[in-house]
């Protein structure tokens, strides 16, 4: 495409939630979002220059989250070191959060520690290799 569209990052992301309480309730307690917003049924939260919406699913879906079908993947948060993945994975210890272990990614240049909201929706800490 010879003149694509100008942007110069994310302005936000909304997530679709089972339960928007449960949700923001992981979002500012682990990851220390605050809410910026409500917008009833559904809440905005902020950190620094991350906008991230948490929106209710249909009423009963009873729907999980799955990399595999068409939409999201995952979303991945920058931290500044491999000392914050340690510390994130003890505090997901703490509070029995699910996660991996730190993935030494030479051929990218990073590490990554996923992990997992309360609808299974991947997360990852990422942090420069060192």
């Amino acid at each position: 495409m010879a003149n694509p569209i100008s942007f110069s990052a994310i302005h936000h992301l909304d997530l679709t939630v089972t339960d928007v309480d449960r949700a923001r309730a992981f979002y500012t307690g682990i990851l220390g979002f605050q809410v910026t917003k409500e917008m009833p049924p559904a809440v905005v939260l902020g950190r620094g220059d991350v906008v991230l919406g948490l929106v209710p699913a249909e009423a009963g879906a009873g729907d999980r989250f799955a990399e595999q079908r068409v939409g999201l993947d995952h979303l991945s948060f920058r931290v500044a070191g491999r000392a914050d993945l340690e510390q994130a994975a003890r505090i997901f210890d703490d509070h029995g959060v699910p996660h991996g272990e730190i993935e030494d990614t030479a051929e990218l240049k990073i590490l990554v520690l996923a992990f997992r909201d309360p609808d299974n929706i991947q997360l990852e800490l990422t942090a420069p290799y060192e």
